[in-house]
């Protein structure tokens, strides 16, 4: 009886403590929000022993950690940068970065940059010993041996130091600018004001090239057997009198072009701005050309020139498209070859066909040139390009059209056997051959479904994509919505489905690229398939032979959301992250099994106090009969028995996120889900489907009786229910305030509220007319201002803004390039014409969202502040009650 006493004493000590630790759980606050520690890089090392992580706060000073095979930490850098290991797997070089208290005291002392700390460069033996390098610029580790090569910060110090990590041999090399490390060879080159030269270890330096002047583009062959560069003696004439060069084997480079090549269009010249490269083999130099650049008139001032644009109907390029790519195109190169063989130039690329695709490679024969400047017009209102496509010999120069106004642009395969592309007209892939230049057609609609089937924009729909190349070009792998098959890309032989199960089990199965080198997908090698359970919205690793069809095999799968691990080069050792809503990803060590993982970090451990939450799947039917899906994001301790605020955030559709984990962090344009739910929130994220014409009414047809399936739950507080949107999202939930005034609250970033005028906005992030996303894009409308007036009225909230009954919290910043600012001062200016209650949130100079981290922190704090007010009615802040007058901007922020 006393044994029986004492257990029940114990259970119930036990459930006190439950409940104790239950009840201690907090709530987030925004500096614990700010300092939270999210994983910004991971690396493992080539023989897989070894895995560097680095933890950084989004204010603060960020960590790096060192793990053992075992998942045992045994080192940590702080503050830390970058970290990166040797070839050998034996060393790891850490930079360490300046405190961020110590720099911001400097600052706020007006400390020239000069005097301010510098970095450290770490070179970390494995296990344990540690060297510094101090007062560090910048370094270099070879790809293939363990070699660095580093300057220091000093202005007075151009010494460049080379030496390998053990310390064994060192050399120095006195005024160098530039320096760097062929791909696959410990072979560096060094550049001064008057010489290019090559070091390696076991044979010295060479000089490459003596002459004063100008270097640029300094590059290898991946070996380092061959070296190409620019030269111009006169450092105030780059713009016109660079020449092409080409050492081999170390010897003495030699002129392959000047202005004067024959090569070259009359005006043309060698420029500086293009992109100089070695094909695989070696044996081709692409490099970029141009015309020769206007001179400005020096006798001239600038004074008595007029400033005026000439914007002209019938120009290609909308002059607002010419004024944002204007430096661009004041750099713009066009692609010549050097065919070192042969010993031959030519001009591949001009200004009326400017884009050249080589295979990815560069050693076809054969390349195509492709140019949209003929359709450039109609692509402002199209959405998308067409093309002219012509392939180009690189041995000859010859060109060929192959394709006049093409719906999309050609892809080479890996060899450049064939180009290939994805029709959206008819919804069908196709290849070209580049041997016979027979064209093939390797789908049609009735035998593959290629196409997105969950579309809704008033366009044609995407394709699903592909998943590469066989060996040698032999066979094309695409995807549908589920599955990989394999087409003959003659289309001599049916295709054939080689995953067989994932549309039966709605398992969307998807290659994943372990060596990111690797051109070709090697069908006799097994293979690892990342798939998505559209059932479950959980994910998992798949195992599969792509050699004949086959059912993949699981690895890990289950309810959480995995994402595509990086492999050790040299060992089948993985790192890779596993996540739920409650669940923090953290790093995780593994073979390519999956049976057995170590997890790394602890990330999670940031969390152990927070009231966290929980993320549940909710399905509900649209007001147009729609079965639709959902999540509802709750509390960790969550009563059904209490009413609880919501806030309705989304976006189109994001269910499919079910398991993602919403790191906390200052968003730019969206509530933080655990900062809300860790406050006591519920947050509802409805999925939205589309009908072309009425995007409005939809997103009321799929929200509203959502909403109404969750007040029918019991838990729901019905007077502090409010909404939050950005861009698309801000459009939806200012729509939303003209239809129901259900909700007591709702902040719209960013919105559209006037169609009408948006329509013959810009963009002005890109100088693109707005009026393709409303003809073809994602405001769906389906139509011009003149064939669908009504829709374009309907759907702007900004002409039913009197039935508005919401207050309403506007953020639109004054230099946003995707959104005119102007709409968000139509809905501030209407709803204060009608009296209605509404503030205005202009983070000045910044673009679509905030992108400071003090503007970001400023933005949550109000818009929470807002929420609080009106949901869980909390006193009004100072800047909602009295304002924030401008001559006080600077000194008080009223929170």
């Amino acid at each position: 009886m006393r044994n029986l006493k004492q257990l029940a004493f114990f259970i119930c000590l036990s459930a006190y403590c439950t409940l104790s630790a239950q009840e201690t759980k907090k709530a987030m606050t925004f500096d614990e929000m700010v300092s939270w520690k999210r994983i910004t890089e991971q690396a493992i090392s080539h023989d897989g022993k070894w895995v560097a992580c680095k933890m950084e706060p989004w204010r603060g000073d960020a960590s790096i950690f060192v793990y053992n095979a075992k998942g045992e930490m045994t080192a940590s850098f702080l503050p830390a940068g970058h970290a990166e290991f040797s070839a050998s797997s034996k060393y790891l070089l850490v930079t360490k970065k300046p405190e961020l208290e110590k720099v911001e005291a400097l600052k706020l002392k007006k400390t020239k940059e000069a005097d301010m700390p510098s970095d450290e460069l770490i070179i970390f033996n494995l296990p344990e010993k540690k060297e510094t390098i101090d007062s560090l610029k910048s370094y270099k580790l070879s790809e293939s041996a363990d070699w660095i090569a580093y300057k220091r910060s000093s202005k007075s110090d151009t010494v460049l130091h080379v030496r390998a990590l053990d310390g064994s041999k060192e050399i120095s090399f006195s005024n160098v600018n530039e320096f760097g490390f062929a791909r696959k060879s410990n072979v560096l080159y060094y550049s001064t004001d008057s010489t290019v030269c090559t070091y390696t270890p076991d044979k010295g330096s060479s000089l490459i090239f003596e002459g004063k002047g100008v270097f640029s583009q300094i590059t290898f062959n991946e070996t380092g057997s061959k070296i190409a560069f620019l030269h111009c003696p006169d450092k105030d004439s780059t713009n016109t009198l660079y020449s092409l060069y080409l050492a081999e084997n170390n010897a003495p480079a030699r002129l392959v072009a000047d202005k004067k090549a024959a090569f070259l269009p009359a005006g043309w010249v060698i420029s500086g701005n293009g992109s100089l490269r070695f094909s695989k083999n070696s044996e081709r130099i692409f490099f970029g050309t141009a015309p020769a650049p206007l001179q400005k008139d020096t006798t001239r001032l600038d004074d008595n020139y007029p400033n005026v644009q000439i914007w002209k109907w019938d120009e290609d390029i909308q002059y607002t498209q010419q004024v944002y790519n204007k430096q661009k195109d004041l750099k713009k190169t066009y692609a010549a070859v050097y065919n070192i063989n042969s010993n031959k130039l030519f001009q591949l690329a001009d200004k009326k066909i400017p884009n050249l695709l080589t295979d990815d490679e560069g050693n076809a024969t054969i390349a195509l040139l492709s140019t949209n400047l003929p359709y450039a017009t109609e692509q402002m209102w199209e959405g998308r390009s067409r093309y002219d496509i012509y392939t180009i010999n690189l041995e000859t120069g010859d060109r060929k059209q192959i394709k006049e106004a093409a719906n999309t642009n050609m892809r080479l395969s890996p060899k450049g056997t064939y180009a290939y592309w994805y029709c959206v007209q008819d919804s069908s892939w196709y290849t070209y051959s580049m041997e016979n230049g027979k064209e093939y057609r390797l789908t049609t609609p009735a035998t593959f479904a290629a196409w997105d089937e969950d579309n809704d924009v008033p366009d044609y729909p995407s394709p699903h994509g592909l998943a590469g190349w066989t060996t040698d070009d032999r066979n094309i792998l695409l995807y549908d919505r589920y599955d990989i098959w394999k087409f003959d890309p003659s289309a001599q032989v049916p295709a054939i489905n080689l995953t067989v199960n994932g549309r039966k089990e709605q398992l969307s199965y998807r290659l994943i690229q372990l060596d990111k080198e690797q051109k070709f997908i090697d069908t006799k090698k097994p293979q690892l398939l990342l798939a998505f359970n559209e059932k479950t919205k959980g994910s998992g690793y798949y195992h599969v032979t792509l050699s004949a069809p086959a059912t993949p095999k699981t690895l890990l799968a289950g309810n959480f959301m995995l994402k595509t691990p990086v492999k050790a080069k040299n060992a089948d050792a993985v790192i890779y992250t596993s996540e739920t809503f409650e669940q923090y990803p953290d790093v995780r060590l593994s073979d390519l099994s999956f049976k057995k993982s170590v997890q790394l970090t602890h990330g999670g451990e940031q969390q152990e106090q927070l009231n966290w939450g929980t993320a549940e799947l909710v399905s509900w039917i649209s007001l147009d009969g729609v079965p639709l899906e959902g999540v509802v994001y709750k509390p960790a301790d969550f009563d059904p028995a209490k009413k609880y605020p919501v806030i309705v955030n989304f976006y189109e559709r994001n269910s499919e996120t079910l398991y993602a984990y919403h790191m906390p962090e200052p968003h730019r344009s969206t509530i933080d889900y655990h900062f809300y739910t860790s406050n006591g929130y519920i947050i509802f994220n409805p999925d939205v489907r589309y009908v072309d014409g009425y995007p409005g009414e939809s997103c009321f047809n799929c929200v509203m009786p959502g909403i109404t399936s969750l007040i029918a739950k019991g838990y729901v507080n019905e007077k502090g229910i409010g909404a939050q949107g950005h861009s698309w999202g801000g459009y939806q939930v200012a729509y939303l305030a003209t239809r129901t005034n259900l909700f007591s609250a709702i902040e719209s970033g960013a919105p559209v509220v006037n169609m009408f005028s948006a329509y013959g906005g810009i963009r002005w992030g890109s100088g693109l007319n707005r009026s393709f996303q409303y003809e073809h894009g994602q405001s769906r409308i389906g139509g011009t201002l003149w064939n669908a007036p009504l829709q374009y009225m309907e759907n702007s909230p900004l002409f039913t803004m009197d039935k508005v009954e919401t207050p309403i919290l506007i953020m639109h910043n004054d230099n946003d390039g995707h959104v005119p600012w102007y709409q968000g001062i139509e809905y501030f200016v209407a709803l204060k014409r009608l009296q209605k209650p509404v503030w205005l949130l202009n983070y000045t100079g910044e673009i679509h969202w905030p992108m400071r981290l003090a503007n970001r922190i400023d933005f949550q704090k109000r818009m929470f502040q807002f929420f609080q007010h009106y949901l869980n009615k909390q006193p009004m802040p100072q800047w909602m009650s009295e304002g924030i007058p401008a001559v006080d901007q600077e000194f008080k922020l009223g929170y």
